[in-house]
């Protein structure tokens, strides 16, 4: 029963030596050690915070009564800013869709001098059998009529099909030059040559809508 104690005293001695060896350890931080203060700033920089103080509460206060009529105004302001940007966007769109609707410019209609000038010049390609010639000619001249007196309605890439649908033109102009392009890209596209009844088809098209008053 006696051994015990004389076995465990060992052990005490080893850890109380351990123990005071690491306390006495100054590498070691045992005790917390708290960030010094920082200094106070000094006392010019304090006058001068107290100057701008004073110097702008009168005009905070005069934000905080106009406030509501402010912020009113800066939401139309807003509003305006916004409507300015999609009329910058906007406008070259809005501007090509005037011209294309052809906006208070007159309606193309051939001169009548011209046109029978044309129907002679066409009639006598359909005399000799050049059916497909006579109503090219129709066609092209009427395109470079368009060209000469709305000159905004072209563009290089515009096809028949597209002038033949310019809102721009009158519905009888629209008729006429449908029926002509319809025959000349039969010719053209689909190398089907026009025989009289086209010929017949596209020259009375253009007859009825150039000399019967546009």
């Amino acid at each position: 029963m006696t051994a015990g104690p004389v076995l465990d005293a060992p052990r005490r001695e080893g850890f109380d030596a351990a123990y005071e060896q690491v306390r006495g350890d100054g590498s070691i931080q045992f005790a917390p050690e708290f960030a010094k203060p920082a200094d106070p700033p000094p006392q010019w920089w304090d006058d001068v915070s107290r100057w701008l103080g004073k110097l702008l509460e009168p005009i905070a206060q005069a934000l905080a009564v106009a406030w509501p009529w402010l912020s009113k105004l800066l939401l139309v302001a807003l509003v305006v800013g916004v409507l300015a940007l999609l009329w910058v966007i906007l406008a070259p769109y809005i501007a090509d869709w005037r011209e294309r609707r052809g906006a208070a410019r007159p309606e193309w209609v051939p001169d009548q001098a011209q046109a029978r000038a044309l129907l002679e010049e066409a009639d006598r390609l359909a005399a000799e059998g050049r059916f497909d010639e006579a109503a090219h000619l129709l066609l092209y001249r009427s395109i470079e009529d368009i060209a000469e007196k709305r000159p905004d309605l072209l563009r290089p890439s515009t096809t028949t099909r597209e002038i033949g649908a310019f809102d721009a033109l009158s519905q009888r102009a629209r008729q006429a030059f449908g029926v002509i392009a319809g025959h000349v890209e039969a010719s053209f596209f689909a190398r089907r040559p026009l025989d009289r009844s086209a010929w017949d088809s596209s020259r009375e098209a253009y007859r009825a809508f150039a000399l019967d008053g546009g």
